[in-house]
């Protein structure tokens, strides 16, 4: 199955059980959008994917293409085709952005095998013009002294070197200027096709002006609670959630 499948999800934090037994299926050559309140569980649910070693699934299961990551460090979950965007990315203070997008490309690559330089920055610089980046990033730090839209911007241009089967955006709209964000979201358009998936976590419908979703979820304390299509991120931005939450508390009592 061409799918990143979440089957039954159960994370924690120490003792704190933020995820609580979550289902998703994101086929490739689809968009998926989770939106939910703030505490809702979207970040640890990036996080877990990843395999970030403060979270701790204590049940459930995470399959790529039919087979489970859960026993991978993260190195290994991206090489077998995940990409997470961080919602507020680590700058990496003395590594250049070309060198360390050409020795993440080289570890994907069988032993013994090399990229050649001129392909690698022809390709660079060709994802680069897209985003409106300056051939100076090249030479800059990861993400050291850059602005807020410039570390988004260089997020979608490692995805866009990595080409993976399934991009988890987790809130990139996050401090993204109008402009900045039609750049960052016509970055990730370019991706879309038959051979990728993407989970794009948001708070704000205005992401989905740019970036429009195949499905849209709510996630409501560790949950996903309610699934419709693009049409229901302009519904959770004109009503709210409470309405969302009014549905669960009756369903409760049924």
């Amino acid at each position: 199955m061409s799918s990143l499948s979440i089957q039954d999800l159960h994370v924690s934090i120490g003792e704190k059980e933020i995820i609580r037994g979550l289902t998703l299926e994101i086929p490739k050559g689809e968009v998926h959008a989770i939106m939910g309140p703030n505490g809702s569980g979207k970040s640890t649910l990036s996080k877990a994917i990843g395999g970030h070693p403060d979270y701790t699934i204590t049940s459930g299961d995470v399959l790529v293409d039919g087979e489970s990551i859960l026993g991978l460090e993260p190195d290994e979950r991206s090489r077998r085709g995940l990409f997470l965007a961080f919602q507020y990315p680590m700058e990496i203070p003395g590594v250049s952005n070309a060198n360390f997008l050409r020795a993440a490309l080289q570890a994907r690559l069988p032993e013994g095998e090399e990229i050649e330089a001129t392909d690698f920055y022809a390709q660079l610089y060709a994802e680069m013009d897209k985003l409106d980046m300056a051939r100076t990033f090249t030479a800059r730090a990861v993400n050291e002294g850059f602005s807020g839209g410039e570390k988004k911007r260089n997020e979608i241009l490692q995805m866009a070197m990595l080409k993976p089967k399934y991009g988890i955006l987790d809130e990139t709209d996050s401090g993204l200027d109008i402009d900045a964000l039609k750049v960052v979201s016509t970055g990730v358009n370019a991706l879309r096709g038959p051979d990728a998936g993407f989970l794009v976590i948001t708070h704000y419908q205005r992401l989905l002006d740019y970036i429009v979703p195949d499905v849209v979820h709510v996630m409501v304390a560790g949950r996903i609670v309610h699934t419709g299509g693009k049409e229901l991120a302009l519904e959770l931005e004109a009503k709210g959630y409470d309405w969302i939450k009014d549905e669960m508390s009756e369903a409760a009592l049924a």
